[in-house]
């Protein structure tokens, strides 16, 4: 049966790597965690790390929910940051008729002339 024991001992190698991934999870996210204050955050911390697997599942069991809601508010935060990111970086946006709205404040407050605004105008529409 040594297939058997093949795959027996790849099935506990995946448990053992899912229960570290779990685990740091959790210690991640004891310590991310805005609403707890600091002897909260060192209470879960002593409780999963001194019984482990009771300490997870209670951390889990209570807090899972908010868990969740925190890793979802970091992906849209992220994802905000990197579209503003993009934006600025792409010009901010401003569209035609704005620039144009500008231009033709610029003209009649007379800090340009009709033959630049002409000039401007023309390379914006084109």
């Amino acid at each position: 049966m040594p297939l058997l024991d093949l795959l027996l001992s790849m099935f506990w190698f995946f448990l053992f790597f899912a229960w570290i991934w779990l685990v740091i999870t959790v210690f991640i996210d004891i310590f991310r965690s805005s609403d707890l204050s600091g002897w909260g955050k060192a209470g879960w911390f002593l409780f999963v790390l001194v019984i482990p697997v009771i300490g997870v599942l209670v951390y889990v069991i209570a807090r899972g929910d908010k868990m969740q809601q925190r890793r979802i508010d970091d992906a849209r935060a992220q994802q905000q940051a990197s579209a503003d990111y993009i934006r600025s970086v792409a010009g901010g946006g401003a569209s035609v008729a704005d620039e144009l709205t500008k231009l033709g404040q610029l003209r009649d407050d007379g800090t340009i002339t009709d033959a630049e605004y002409q000039a401007q105008k023309t390379k914006l529409l084109a």
